[in-house]
């Protein structure tokens, strides 16, 4: 009956620790799903924020590009004024002042003015001059390079001018001008007594010389920002001076000079004569009263 019970005891203890192992395993098991589901949440979130990071930076460098763009919107937009002095040396001034011509010609410009100034020492002589070419501004790189090339270069003096809010500022008080004439002229034909209308008369000529004014200063520097402005100074070299050659008197032929002796007395000859004639009259002049004087004196005595 003992051994019995003990039977019994034992196989109950199995089965309780059988029960506890394969809970134990399952909670392992149950354990590392967890763990792996975990990993794979991890990774995706890690992916989806590359793809958000990536797209990030596409949207900052379409937002560069655009910036760039609108930055050369503006400087495209910009009213500028090109202008340059350039001082030349060349060997042929007619051939140079014919080159810049014909090359600012062909870029769609012109010769505004010119002057030429020969200048000479002994029997030499050389050419000075300055040519001012207006060229479009969009040709004024060009222009500069093929002057550049003409001759040599001594010196070149350029300058960039910004007269965009000049003109912006022209063209509102332009605007409102005008506004005012149509305001006058609204005025004028509603006008019925003499006083009025010579009063709006008066306004409204004011108004249009003010008009013309600002037309005009608009349209000079709207011309000076469509052709930009070049003073070419051309010169060329001024040649060396070679002073004639003198010879000592005691180096010079007897018969050269014999025949510079006898020159010298007909100079001296014609001198004489015509020293002669300038003092006859004055002679004579003198001479009357002087005898006139002498034969009273005469007289006088006796």
């Amino acid at each position: 009956m003992r051994r019995g019970s003990l039977a019994t005891i034992c196989c109950v203890l199995l089965v309780v620790l059988a029960g506890c192992a394969g809970a134990g395993g399952g909670s392992d098991a149950g354990g590392g799903g967890d763990g792996a589901g975990t990993a794979v949440e991890a990774n995706a979130e890690a992916t989806a924020a590359a793809d958000s990071g990536d797209a990030g930076s596409g949207g900052a460098g379409s937002g560069d590009d655009g910036a760039g763009a609108n930055v050369n919107a503006q400087v495209a937009d910009r009213q500028l004024i090109y202008e340059a002095t350039v001082e030349l040396r060349v060997d042929d001034y007619e051939a140079a002042s014919a080159a810049l011509t014909a090359m600012v010609r062909e870029r769609g410009g012109y010769v505004g003015s010119s002057r030429t100034e020969v200048r000479g020492e002994g029997n030499e002589t050389w050419t000075t001059g300055r040519l001012v070419l207006r060229v479009p501004s969009g040709n004024y790189s060009g222009a500069m390079e093929a002057i550049n090339e003409t001759g040599e270069v001594r010196s070149v003096d350029q300058s960039t001018q910004d007269v965009t809010s000049q003109i912006v500022d022209l063209e509102a008080r332009l605007e409102s001008l005008r506004a005012e004439r149509d305001r006058l002229r609204e005025l004028y034909d509603r006008a019925n007594d003499t006083e009025d209308v010579l009063a709006v008369q008066r306004e409204l000529s004011d108004v249009q010389t003010e008009i013309e004014r600002t037309e005009a200063q608009l349209q000079s520097l709207e011309r000076r920002v469509a052709y930009s402005t070049i003073t070419v100074e051309l010169r060329e070299p001024r040649p060396d001076y070679e002073p004639p050659e003198r010879s000592a008197w005691y180096e010079t032929p007897l018969t050269e000079a014999f025949l510079d002796s006898v020159q010298g007395v007909i100079v001296l000859g014609r001198g004489a004569v015509v020293l002669t004639a300038y003092a006859l009259p004055y002679l004579f002049v003198l001479a009357v009263p002087a005898v006139g004087v002498a034969w009273g004196y005469r007289r006088a005595r006796r």
